[in-house]
């Protein structure tokens, strides 16, 4: 049995029904040996959680890539706000707009822009909880998203 079937096997085990997508983004990194920087197996990774999620939660009416969008917004959310190391930590009003230029640009479907409050939302679990990996990604993630 390789990665990939090994894999998919855990995905076969989770169930994000109803929950709220930073939460069900903890509990997936929990289950899963997740990277501690970003790489293919990353874009792997998020690329069959939105599409579980999305399935999992049908009546939210998120498209696998928007799902995508917001799980790498709030990975480097997490980083951002956790990180000792960052300095200007990313306010709620800015990652509101981040995430609406960033759907509104990957909008090929003309679908209707993502909700405010919505977002708004995400940004608290964030800040109120923490990291959506914890103790799985590290400053190099930060790095990286600021080349």
């Amino acid at each position: 049995m390789g990665q990939q079937d090994v894999l998919e096997e855990i995905f076969k085990l989770q169930n994000f029904k109803n929950q709220f997508l930073p939460n069900a983004l903890r509990t997936f990194f929990n289950a899963v040996d997740s990277p501690t920087t970003q790489s293919d197996y990353l874009v792997v990774l998020i690329e069959k959680f939105s599409t579980q999620f999305c399935a999992d939660n049908p009546n939210l009416e998120l498209e696998p890539d928007v799902v995508g969008i917001l799980c790498y917004s709030l990975l480097l959310l997490s980083v951002d706000l956790a990180s000792p190391h960052v300095k200007n930590k990313m306010s709620k009003r800015e990652f509101i707009r981040n995430i609406r230029r960033a759907v509104d640009t990957d909008n090929h479907r003309r679908r209707p822009p993502i909700d405010r409050d919505f977002v708004g939302h995400l940004y608290d679990n964030v800040y109120l909880i923490g990291h959506v990996a914890p103790q799985r990604w590290n400053d190099n993630a930060t790095a990286s998203a600021h080349m």
